[in-house]
């Protein structure tokens, strides 16, 4: 079963939720400078994206390791502010305040948040062949801000209320604390990555992203020379977290350099500086950075520490009663625990890691916008399956029952893209009656259906609502 990440608005199978450059997607036309784009609809304010992004940037400057180097942090935020002087004015919003911190993390990653805060792993640093692919991932960033893709997603997505919102963004990036995004499901919210953004709106961070370092001096093809770099980095130590987010870099490495094509930059661009040589010299020559949980992760996420097994520990035949403030139940005593702020995840030893669970189960709530059972139910499989592009619905949800109360069933499925075995994901729904949906989803590699039902079936039939 592929380890499946859930969070408030579904699952989300990759870190940054990046997907392949598909043109077609963009509401473009081309022109001799380059494809241009339009700011996405969106019904949010634009002091919502600033309060967001204010807000998680508190919580991720709490929990994430800052590296505090002043001589590092001002090459940053200079290479940074020089890329927010490119952004067309167009795009441009006078509220907007990028901020640039690195993170003293070894991973391959970068993110930024509504309204300008922009954090970027010293791992991301070290790994640039050249101060060109440092700028182009950094560039990308910046565009999913000017573009507004966090709010835009949610206006499409037609379910977060503005608070909803600000759990996925903090949940999604600092991996606890936060938001829902955490602890949810297996292929969810586990490691520190950021927002998970559709195809088009990666597409379009590509392009804009290219454009912006290509029009302060930069060469564009160096954003897709990244993709390749930190592939080679993750065929020698793990699939790295950006590039585990941005599939298929042979497509968007076409499609960049079409972008290159169409704005004439010639091969002699700025690649490589002295100055980014010697700040790569400079955190070389500093103890290595850790990899792996960030601090402040808690155990709301099964996380690295764990290990996937071909023998997963089987369920006890014991089990113990847990309770949170909506919902009791029993769970196999030989399960681990993994909480979030509305929801568990209990999963078996042998069953997760890094990259997230291979089987158990995980409940919690969240806000949704209809009082209908059957439209909030559908809404929240729809952003699961936009997340989950491997799943599929197999069939129109079928009354259940949970908890003493009506419910909703429904059977999802999917080869597993990490394994390589057709997963099972099995999602009940039911109606909280105060603005809030109960979920309950099973996963479990399909050929071991028949072992793990009668399991989860008892859970399930354990299951008592808080009155």
């Amino acid at each position: 079963m592929n380890p499946v990440k859930c969070d408030r608005a579904g699952w989300k199978h990759l870190t940054m939720g990046c997907a392949v450059i598909v043109l077609a997607a963009l509401p473009a036309m081309l022109f001799a400078q380059g494809t241009r784009l339009e700011m996405p609809k969106n019904k949010y304010n634009v002091e919502d994206d600033v309060k967001l992004g204010r807000e998680a940037a508190a919580q991720a400057e709490k929990e994430f390791p800052l590296l505090r180097d002043e001589e590092i942090e001002s090459f940053v935020n200079q290479v940074g502010q020089r890329i927010v002087s490119a952004i067309p004015a167009e795009f441009r919003q006078p509220q907007f305040r990028y901020s640039f911190k690195v993170v003293n993390a070894g991973e391959i990653n970068a993110f930024a948040l509504p309204g300008g805060p922009m954090f970027v792993n010293r791992g991301m640093i070290e790994a640039a062949k050249t101060e060109g692919e440092m700028a182009g991932v950094m560039g990308h960033e910046i565009t999913h801000v000017v573009l507004r893709h966090a709010t835009a997603q949610a206006t499409e997505a037609q379910k977060f209320q503005i608070g909803s919102i600000l759990g996925q963004i903090a949940g999604g990036v600092i991996g606890g604390g936060l938001g829902d995004i955490i602890g949810m499901g297996s292929q969810i919210g586990f490691g520190a990555g950021a927002l998970k953004y559709s195809r088009k709106y990666e597409s379009q961070a590509d392009i804009l992203g290219a454009q912006l370092i290509a029009k302060i001096g930069y060469d564009p093809r160096d954003l897709a020379n990244m993709f390749r770099t930190i592939q080679q980095q993750g065929g020698r130590s793990g699939a790295p977290e950006w590039l585990s987010s941005h599939p298929d870099p042979g497509k968007r490495y076409e499609r960049i350099e079409q972008e290159a094509r169409l704005l004439r930059v010639d091969s002699s661009r700025t690649r490589d500086t002295a100055a980014f040589r010697r700040i790569q010299q400079r955190l070389r020559a500093m103890p290595a950075a850790p990899k792996g949980r960030q601090p402040g992760q808690g155990q709301s996420e099964p996380s690295g520490q764990g290990t996937y097994s071909s023998r997963v520990e089987p369920p006890s035949s014991s089990y113990r009663q847990v309770q949170t403030n909506r919902v009791q139940l029993g769970v196999p005593d030989n399960w681990r625990e993994f909480r979030g702020e509305t929801s568990v995840t209990y999963v078996p030893e042998g069953a997760y890691g890094e990259k997230g669970l291979t089987h158990g189960v995980l409940f919690g709530t969240e806000r949704v916008a209809s009082s209908n059972l059957r439209q909030a139910t559908q809404q929240y499989l729809e952003s699961l399956l936009q997340g989950n592009p491997y799943l599929r619905q197999q069939s129109s949800s079928q009354n259940s029952r949970v908890g003493g109360r009506s419910g909703l069933a429904t059977r999802l499925a999917g080869r597993s893209p990490v394994t390589g075995r057709t997963e099972v994901v099995t999602v009940l729904t039911s109606s909280l009656g105060n603005g809030e949906l109960f979920y309950f989803a099973s996963i479990v590699p399909e050929e071991e259906s028949r072992n793990y039902d009668p399991v989860f079936h008892r859970i399930l039939n354990s299951v008592r609502f808080a009155r």
